[in-house]
């Protein structure tokens, strides 16, 4: 039975795209079978997943569920015909059609086939018997290098039946993101097409960098005369180290922008930006020198950068 897509992911028919997309993430991870292999109902429960955020990541597919057009598999949900519409018609005129008309209720075509197969004493009991169907879809999971999903690549994978298919990663790609491969699902009935394969990417976290829409997040160590004095130092990029300037008197938590030095998604012609944060870092060892000046300096110089914190707090 089709399960209420909004119930699967946890949200109300109130959510947000962001909300249902945060969700699906949080949960999709949560649910994962490769990451969860000792869970036995892991992997049904991922499936289940995936194609609740199908209907409800799309606003035209998520407005026609909520329309009643499409069940949570997203299905149609045509008006039933029941037998009396056929009942002054020729005899066998709902045997006679060729395929199966896209808006036929689920139930009259597995019915129907039911009625083939004890007709048909082996053989293939779609093939030529007036009507065909597609395949259903499967559903695959990938992981992905971070630098491989935000540059894009190309990789092979190998299914469980053995087969392997060959996966393009399109540039800009996102952690949750399936892509659709048409044709590559199980075979269809009788004369109709293959269903598709649907592979859910994993993206792997990054030990340096991070995501943020199409902006890239990095956090950068400097040194403490490097905060004072100001200065060029080479920061990482997704497309390799650049120089960065430090402005004269950086803080921790201070956030240059490096421009168009971020994702690129495929489709767009803007690039998004690289964020740097600005952490500093004292050296490991104690410097006797930088001590003994610091403690000269701090009694003729009165700087407290929590005063203003502090105000209306009490002593």
């Amino acid at each position: 039975m089709p399960i209420d897509p909004y119930e699967a992911l946890g949200v109300t028919k109130t959510a947000t795209a962001d909300d249902i997309k945060k969700a699906y993430r949080k949960m999709a991870r949560a649910n994962h079978p490769d990451l969860h292999p000792d869970d036995a109902g892991a992997e049904e429960r991922f499936k289940a997943i995936s194609s609740a955020y199908d209907v409800l990541k799309d606003p035209e597919t998520r407005a026609r569920y909520d329309a009643g057009e499409i069940d949570g598999l997203g299905a149609e949900r045509p008006k039933r015909q029941y037998y009396r519409e056929f009942s002054d018609a020729p005899e066998n005129v709902y045997q006679q059609q060729r395929g199966f008309n896209p808006d036929a209720d689920p139930a009259d075509i597995f019915e129907e086939i039911l009625r083939s197969r004890s007709r048909t004493p082996g053989g293939d009991e779609f093939r030529g018997r007036g009507f065909s169907a597609s395949g259903p879809d499967l559903r695959y999971s990938l992981t992905v290098p971070f630098l491989d999903a935000v540059r894009g690549t190309e990789t092979r994978i190998t299914l469980p039946e053995g087969r392997s298919l060959t996966v393009k990663i399109p540039r800009g790609t996102e952690d949750g993101q399936t892509l659709r491969l048409r044709g590559k699902g199980a075979p269809g009935y009788g004369d109709g097409p293959s269903g598709d394969a649907l592979i859910t990417i994993l993206v792997q976290p990054h030990s340096v960098f991070s995501r943020d829409g199409d902006d890239i997040l990095l956090t950068l160590p400097i040194t403490i005369d490097e905060a004072i004095i100001g200065g060029k130092v080479k920061a990482p990029t997704i497309d390799g180290p650049v120089s960065l300037t430090i402005p004269p008197g950086a803080s921790s938590g201070r956030v240059l922008r490096l421009r168009g030095r971020g994702v690129a998604p495929a489709g767009k012609k803007k690039k998004g930006d690289q964020r740097v944060e600005l952490k500093i870092v004292v050296p490991p060892t104690p410097d006797e020198g930088l001590r003994d000046f610091l403690t000269e300096w701090r009694k003729t110089h009165a700087f407290d950068p929590r005063s203003e914190m502090l105000k209306g707090m009490g002593t």
